[in-house]
């Protein structure tokens, strides 16, 4: 593949992949009728961003080796987020919140899914992955000690996010815990050891990118990580436990909204 000589110019093309990525995407979910359709493409619309960033990068950029590394970071999070997501929501149709959207829009749903879903989520995604373009397109010096700081970072966060998915999955499988909360295993630490962990591995990331030069896209973890905590995750789940499970006030009083810390007595 040809290069792309400016880092201005592989962000344009990153933005425009992106936008057509999930212009795919919103295709998708017009056919099976199903929004929910974005969050699965989530984690390997970073894959597929990455492995653009990186095939187009100029021939002197970092080592091979620097590349691969921050790269199958990325990969390896992102295929398995979107496999998970996909397993967990197979046979049971379009998540509640798509539902609720799908309702208010009326006739103009498909072009505010179009808008408001799947292009701002492509927005997003091109935002978080700044990291990874400057990175992967590196041409200075990588310091070795923040490739191996961010390794360790990305490991921690990639354990919460990956363990916490495992023990839901476990715990939702047995009919016995209907309307129990899980606060065992990574979940006795923290409410949301999925959503930390996706944040800790953003974080990861950026240490990794920051080795190489990115350290001007700090930006990028910190939206990731206000967005996991205001918007779409913490926030918006802990409303709708809070309503609809009577235990988890008790859950909520002793155990940490988000970084892991021992329970309160």
């Amino acid at each position: 593949m040809n290069t792309i000589g400016s880092t201005g110019a592989a962000a344009a093309w990153g933005f425009g992949l992106a936008i057509a990525s999930l212009t795919v995407v919103w295709l998708g979910s017009l056919w099976r009728r199903d929004a929910s359709l974005v969050d699965r493409f989530w984690g390997a619309g970073f894959v597929v961003l990455g492995a653009w960033y990186w095939a187009t990068a100029p021939e002197a950029s970092s080592s091979w080796g620097y590349r691969a590394v921050l790269f199958g970071l990325v990969a390896v999070w992102g295929i398995r987020l979107s496999a998970y997501l996909t397993w967990r929501n197979w046979g049971h149709g379009e998540d509640y919140r798509y539902r609720a959207m799908r309702a208010r829009g009326g006739p103009r749903w498909p072009w505010v899914n179009l808008v408001t879903v799947h292009w701002l989520q492509a927005t997003i995604l091109w935002f978080v992955s700044l990291p990874l373009l400057v990175g992967l397109r590196s041409t200075g010096p990588v310091s070795m000690p923040l490739v191996w700081l961010g390794v360790a970072v990305w490991a921690v966060g990639f354990y919460f996010e990956a363990r916490g998915d495992w023990d839901l999955a476990r715990f939702r499988a047995d009919p016995a815990n209907r309307g129990k909360v899980l606060d065992t295993g990574v979940w006795r630490y923290t409410r949301h050891p999925n959503y930390f962990g996706d944040a800790a591995v953003w974080w990861g990331l950026y240490l990794v990118a920051t080795a190489a030069g990115a350290a001007l896209t700090l930006a990028s973890p910190v939206v990731m990580t206000l967005l996991l905590l205001k918007v779409s995750g913490v926030a918006l789940l802990e409303k709708k436990l809070v309503d609809t499970k009577p235990q988890y006030r008790e859950y909520v009083r002793r155990t940490s909204a988000f970084l892991p810390r021992p329970p309160k007595p």
